[in-house]
Parts: structure tokens; C-alpha cells; sequence
């Protein structure tokens, strides 16, 4: 255990499960965090069967403020020393328009998006800063720098993600502490059917007759920020499918001049 360690949370699939075995990869101990644990222990067996690093699982609500700090501040002496905090967790739930948007879908958003983010990082951050070291990666999106119909409000929590990201750039300065932003456009992960609660054939329209980001490519561009020289922070990052030009603007809907 004389490696480094890595918390990535929503590590039972998409981005967080590639950014587990992007980082097991390259000798990273990981521990894996997520509500799903049968997904985390499978993934566990089989992550430390390929590679020959640790990952601890853990079965985790980013949302529940006591169990987040219960679980952080209590951690097997090992595992006790994150330098790498991954704050992938995150959903979208609905596509309404505001005026017919469903609060328990807005709670969801913000509770996870938002919070959930803040509780992790208040819980490992401390220790970073007494010791001068570490690297937080955000998981924000292409929606927090702009916005679509029916995006209210995950993309308000996401150009939160994008402004708390830069905050805290602020907050450890001198600390030798890098900040870092990942914003995606299209993706094709769970994202869609966590969004159409479960309805995997609206889900699939999403990403029909266009070639989407994978969740690999998003791990790989997370590991190259935390790979850096540590004098080198890639402050943000936003990263799109070449059929992608804006947050809803791609080959599936626009035609050629």
C-alpha cells in the first residue's frame, strides 16, 4: 500500500468504473464508491485479478451528509492518505420544461450534482491541505457553459460545479493543490436512461445516427490532468464528440449548407 490512492465516487459504471480501471492501470490504488456495492465488488475481483493494484469498495450516497462523513473520516488505516479525489458521481433527471418540471427530480439533481460534490471534498480535502499535496478532479459537463430546453436545472448545477471548481482553485492556492475541471458534451453511459428513468429505448434515440464520446475517452483525458508535473494544472477541459458542436447541436440534427 505504498501507492498512491484514488477516491472515485459513482464508480459502478460509465465514466467512474472507466476511471477506476484507467487509474488501476497505472498503479493507482483505488477506492471505489458508489450506492450499487455488488457492482463495486465485481468490479473490485476484477480490476486486482488484471492489474496489480488494491481497490477498496464502498458502498456509498454521496447525498447522505452523515455516512459520507462517517465513512471518510473512518477509513482502514491503508487507505487513509487520498491524493486523488475523483467527484464523478452525478445524474439528470427529467427534460421538462420549469414550468412542468417535478421537484423530487430537481431535489435529486441538486442533492447529488451539488451537494453530494461538497460533502466528499469537505470530508477529503483537510487532509490535503495539512500535508500540501493532492489533486481534486470535478465531473461538471459541456451544459454548464450552456444551456438547452428542458436542461434547467441540471444545467444549473452543473455551471455550479464549473464555478465551485474555480473557487476552490482560489481556496488552496499555495497549498500546492490542483483544481481540476473535466466537461463533456455527449457521452453514452448510463446518463440517458438514469434521465428517461429506465426507458432504454428513448435513452438509445439520444446517441442514434451520431458517434458519442465513450466513457474510456473521459477517463483517459481524467488520468492525462492528474498525470501531469504537479507544477501543471488543467484548469478545465471540455471535451466533444467531433459530431457534437454544441450542447444540442450535432450531425443528428443539422444538415449541411
Amino acid at each position: 500500500m505504498n501507492r498512491k490512492i484514488a477516491l472515485i465516487t459513482g464508480a459502478s459504471s460509465g465514466i467512474g468504473k472507466a476511471c477506476v480501471e484507467e487509474f488501476a492501470k497505472n498503479g493507482i490504488n483505488v477506492i471505489a464508491a458508489a450506492r450499487r456495492l455488488e457492482k463495486i465488488t465485481e468490479l473490485k475481483d476484477y480490476i486486482e485479478e488484471k492489474y496489480n493494484t488494491k481497490v477498496l469498495p464502498m458502498q456509498l450516497n454521496v447525498t447522505n451528509r452523515n455516512l459520507v462523513d462517517d465513512y471518510l473520516n473512518h477509513l482502514p488505516k491503508n487507505w487513509e492518505d487520498i491524493e486523488i479525489l475523483i467527484n464523478n458521481a452525478g445524474l439528470s433527471k427529467g427534460l421538462e420544461r420549469l414550468q412542468d418540471g417535478k421537484i423530487d427530480n430537481w431535489e435529486k439533481m441538486i442533492d447529488t450534482n451539488i451537494k453530494g460534490l461538497l460533502y466528499v471534498t469537505k470530508a477529503v480535502l483537510p487532509k490535503m491541505v495539512e500535508k500540501n499535496s493532492g489533486t481534486v478532479v470535478n465531473l461538471a459537463s459541456i451544459a454548464g457553459h450552456e444551456t438547452y430546453i428542458g436542461g434547467n436545472v441540471y444545467c444549473a448545477t452543473k455551471a455550479a460545479v464549473l464555478q465551485l471548481s474555480k473557487a476552490l482553485r482560489m481556496d488552496v492556492l499555495g497549498y500546492d493543490i490542483r483544481i481540476v475541471s473535466i466537461d463533456p458534451g455527449m457521452v453514452e453511459t448510463e446518463f440517458s436512461i438514469v434521465r428517461f428513468d429506465g426507458d432504454k429505448e428513448k435513452a438509445n434515440k439520444v446517441y442514434e445516427n451520431t458517434s458519442p464520446l465513450t466513457a474510456q475517452d473521459i477517463a483517459e483525458a481524467v488520468w492525462f490532468a492528474v498525470s501531469r508535473p504537479k507544477h501543471v494544472t488543467i484548469e478545465d477541459m471540455v471535451i466533444m464528440p467531433t459530431q457534437q458542436a454544441s450542447a444540442i447541436l450535432n450531425t443528428k440534427n443539422y444538415k449541411k449548407l
